[in-house]
């Protein structure tokens, strides 16, 4: 079959699958069906690929083209024919506006009513009903995008307000994908709804769809849509426009807005009838693994392209890109994401369209946030494991049943931290953990109070948070309201009603989750994250502190913590170390916890612009902001000489922004690339500005006078202030002894293990690493005494000297340690992934090959890159690995001797040769 049929083929079967009746020319009959796709169709100027007739009107012509022709170029054949069909069809009014351009496996869609005609991906055709629908409306979508009216502000928060706006420029711009960033607590679902409603009354858009991570959230989203009352109406969302929140498979046609979890909509889209909704109470953070296979999607009839004009993601973060990407990109629809947390899949993902930044810095000196401290506690089980003799009882308990029973050891136990209450649970272990907090909570922690702050703990699992549970409870001497387990596996009580209970009652004061209400959960009233498990994803990390940052009004604090005034802050007790290797941005504003409040403003005011001093000084005056009334701000802006307390800590921050430092020498030297000259110029004015207000010694005394005021107690020992400050430097101490310990490795093992001997002999002279080889040399370093690995001696290097690290960290490849080794031993001055420098050396060949007049064609390119890739990953190929993935889904060994015959064995010898050294 040649490859223009086998095109046809596919593109018929395309058209038949989205309700399109496909006829040929000469034995056309419209009224077959609502839909009729006329293939051959000819015109006064040529003959269109296909015609498609919608209730027997002309709407769209259809340019079909052999698999892998580039698509980019073919709209131009499809105008020619839409503008050849009103003369082709002279008892038309107008011709069709749509056309589609098609290999089949690639579809672009384009609609020419648009003010700026611009062809789209589409993962099938759209329904013949749609496109008449389409066609008898007055404008289009992308149209009425750019004629939104301005927003209504009362209500919404100035981030909002931002957000909203630089959104809709986006939108009105046809960009396909838009991501909004915004600090937990910032209100991004409001944010969210107030735009639905605007796109619903004013864009018309017929249906959107709001994804969620988990159930819980699809119910906290649903509240907001029914509480939310429309600026101009006045009446709320829900008495103008239907909202679905999905329990079942079937999607309520008369909805506009349809609420689901990306794993039901998956599940529908198979053409399931049901879904477990268990499968839909567990956070895609910890149920889908990054490196699981994404999930195939194929066309469903009854859940068409066209279903939803918008898709917004709610806490999205990478499992969303990868495992569910084609789910999203079923749709014919803009998407828009909404995050605390982008990594740089996410914004990639976006086309790198942020929107809207606003991080916690920002949303604590705005007061929509609060700050937080850290206090460490560790023990020397937690630090080191531990160490059980022979002869001792010891018990086993089954992991699902919890049942336990004896056992005399007859040889040592040994466990290092990594298999605490996974493998080995030391009870003893969460018992000095709890006992050190409650032994610290109102002398250190939260000196002076009585009341035991709401608390959530975060633990491994299930069975990790059953013995917490147990274990607070004996400890602080309560019953068992006082602190409850809010997992998916609660019996007895609705999870759903235990968190509406810690949100909004006196008990409990403490809950125990793993991940249930680790995201997107809102507890206002949280004052302190107790975590008793390491958490490695730095957006799940920043989520999970999440929790704790939101405001909460006076009343309503006082009313489940009646010792509270104002929530000005939470804490994070940390029992493993989670914010030593912690490599998010979003840090404690106060770095200088040590210095009183008084001796910061007389630093200032003596002319110390140092980041951390500044940071600080914002830091305590957001904490500030927290408690004041009406009259002492006013008090406040007075002897400031007119400027608002928020103004003023913006200014502090915005003098150590980078952006803003680089904005400010860009408008000051009027160029478009300051230098660093420049910009430290430019950081010197803006630290100038935002410290002119602290000149004035009556300012700072009313500051001082109003803060003796509203604080309650002061901290002169905290234990978090001295392991914070020195937090920075232990890091690095830790870094240090890790790739010491590697050096001494490498030097101890040297003539032990080939792996070793054969990087030190590069160039190599006798032979190539083996996959084995470097196998035996990673199981190595994992064994006592190093215990190290990979990923740790990277992170070690990049603490130490980011400057010589290329990537945020190496990927899951074993071939790594070779870079690792190289950049150790001083064979190479930077250390980054081992298929950088594969990739480099196979476009170095290509290069050679191409001088010398050898050209590939795209098949045989597409195989070399497949080459390429594995010996980035196994340091070698055989002729034995085509009949292996990936080769042997594109014809294995056979295909490739058919592609490059006789040359084939010189070719691998080659790429063997070059690539991995």
């Amino acid at each position: 079959m040649k490859p223009e049929e086998k095109a046809r083929q596919e593109i018929d079967i395309l058209l038949e699958q989205a309700g399109w009746v496909v006829q040929d020319y000469y034995e056309v009959n419209l009224q077959a069906s609502f839909g009729v796709a006329v293939r051959e169709f000819s015109l006064i100027k040529g003959t269109a690929d296909y015609l498609l007739f919608a209730n027997g009107k002309p709407v769209a012509v259809v340019e079909a083209k052999p698999e892998g022709t580039t698509l980019s170029g073919v709209a131009e054949q499809s105008s020619k024919y839409i503008a050849a069909i009103k003369e082709s069809l002279p008892y038309i009014t107008n011709s069709p506006p749509f056309s589609y351009e098609t290999t089949g496996t690639e579809t672009f869609f384009r609609d020419l009513r648009d003010p700026e005609p611009c062809s789209r991906r589409v993962f099938a055709f759209h329904q013949p009903k749609t496109l008449l629908d389409w066609l008898l409306e007055k404008d289009t979508l992308r149209e009425r995008l750019k004629k939104m009216p301005p927003l209504i502000k009362t209500g919404l928060r100035d981030c909002q307000i931002e957000a909203i706006e630089n959104l809709e420029k986006s939108l009105a711009d046809s960009r396909p994908r838009a991501l909004i960033q915004m600090a937990s607590g910032g209100g991004k679902t409001y944010t969210a709804v107030s735009t639905i409603y605007r796109l619903i009354k004013f864009a018309e858009a017929r249906r959107i769809l709001f994804l969620v991570d988990r159930s819980n959230l699809g119910r906290q989203t649903r509240n907001e849509f029914q509480q939310f009352i429309t600026p101009d109406d006045g009446r709320k969302f829900i008495e103008l426009y239907n909202i679905q929140h999905l329990t079942s498979n079937t999607i309520d046609l008369v909805s506009r807005v349809c609420i689901t979890t990306i794993q039901r909509l998956y599940s529908m889209l198979k053409g399931e009838s049901e879904f477990d909704p268990e499968l839909e109470e567990q956070s895609n953070f910890e149920l889908f693994p990054y490196e699981e296979a994404p999930k195939e999607v194929v066309y469903n009839p009854q859940i068409p392209i066209e279903t939803f004009d918008f898709i917004i993601t709610d806490e999205c973060h990478r499992s969303i890109y990868n495992l569910w990407r084609q789910v999203l990109e079923y749709f014919d629809a803009f998407i828009i994401g909404l995050t605390a947390t982008p990594s740089k899949q996410t914004l990639g993902f976006f086309d790198q369209n942020l929107v809207m930044e606003y991080s916690h810095e920002r949303a604590v000196a705005d007061g929509v946030n609060v700050g937080y401290d850290v206090y460490r506690i560790k023990t020397e089980i937690t630090d080191k494991g531990s160490k059980v003799e022979a002869g001792y009882y010891i018990d086993k308990r089954d992991k699902q049943t919890r049942e336990v029973r004896w056992q005399q050891l007859d040889e040592d136990l040994e466990y290092a931290p990594v298999q605490l209450d996974r493998d080995v649970v030391a009870l003893d272990q969460i018992r000095t953990v709890i006992k050190s907090f409650k032994d610290n909570l109102f002398t250190e922690i939260f000196p002076g109070r009585r009341e035991i702050p709401k608390t959530l703990i975060f633990a491994k699992d299930d069975s990790h948070a059953e013995d917490i549970v147990h274990i607070v409870r004996q400890e602080f001497g309560k019953g068992n309201d006082f602190c409850k387990k809010i997992t998916y596996k609660t019996t007895g009580e609705k999870p759903e009603d235990l968190i509406a209970s810690f949100r909004n009652s006196y008990n409990p004061r403490i809950a125990v989750t793993v991940d249930m209400i680790a995201t997107g959960t809102d507890i206002k009233p949280l004052e302190c994250l107790i975590f008793m498990r390491d958490v490695k994803a730095q957006g799940y990390f920043e989520q999970m502190k999440g929790r704790g940052t939101r405001t909460i009004q006076t009343t309503d604090f006082k009313a489940v913590t009646p010792d509270a005034s104002n929530k000005t802050h939470f804490v994070i007790i940390d029992a493993v170390g989670v914010c030593e290797r912690d490599k998010t941005d979003s840090r404690p504003l106060e770095r200088k916890r040590n210095i009183s409040f008084d001796k910061l403003l007389q630093l200032v005011s003596l002319g110390n612009r140092d980041e951390d001093i500044l940071s600080t000084l914002a830091g305590r005056l957001s904490r500030l902001d927290r408690q004041v009334d009406e009259r002492d701000r006013k008090e406040i802006e007075t002897s400031s000489g007119g400027k608002p307390l928020k103004e003023i800590i913006n200014n502090l921050l915005d003098a150590i922004d980078p952006d803003k430092k680089i904005e400010k020498a860009k408008a000051i030297f009027n160029t478009k690339s300051p230098t660093d000259k420049q910009i430290e110029k430019a950081s010197e004015e803006l630290a100038k500005q935002a410290c002119t207000p602290f000149d004035n010694p009556s300012f700072r005394n009313t500051l001082i006078v109003i803060k003796q005021k509203n604080e309650q107690i002061i901290d002169t020992v905290s234990k978090d202030n001295v392991i914070y400050s020195g937090f920075d430097e232990k890091a690095k101490e830790k870094a240090r002894t890790i790739v010491d310990t590697f050096k001494k490795f490498i030097e101890e093992n040297k003539n032990e293990l080939t792996a070793i001997q054969l990087i030190y002999q590069k160039p190599y002279n006798q032979r190539h690493l083996a996959y084995k080889e470097i196998k035996q040399l990673a199981e190595s370093i994992k064994k006592p005494p190093y215990l190290l690995t990979p990923e740790a001696i990277w992170q070690a290097y990049e603490q130490l000297d980011k400057s010589k690290v290329r990537g945020a960290g190496p990927q899951k490849l074993l071939t790594n340690i070779i870079s690792l080794i190289r950049f150790t031993i001083g064979q190479t001055d930077v250390l980054e992934p081992f298929n950088n420098l594969v990739d480099r050396n196979f476009k170095e060949w290509l290069g050679q090959q191409e001088s010398i007049n050898k050209r590939f064609t795209p098949e045989q390119l597409e195989w070399l890159i497949m080459i390429k890739n594995h010996i980035a990953t196994s340091l070698t190929i055989g002729m034995e690995d085509f009949e292996f993935a990936p080769f042997i889904q594109k014809g294995g060994t056979a295909k490739v001797y058919q592609l490059f015959g006789q040359e084939l064995n010189e070719i691998l010898e080659e790429l063997n040769e070059r690539l991995a050294v």
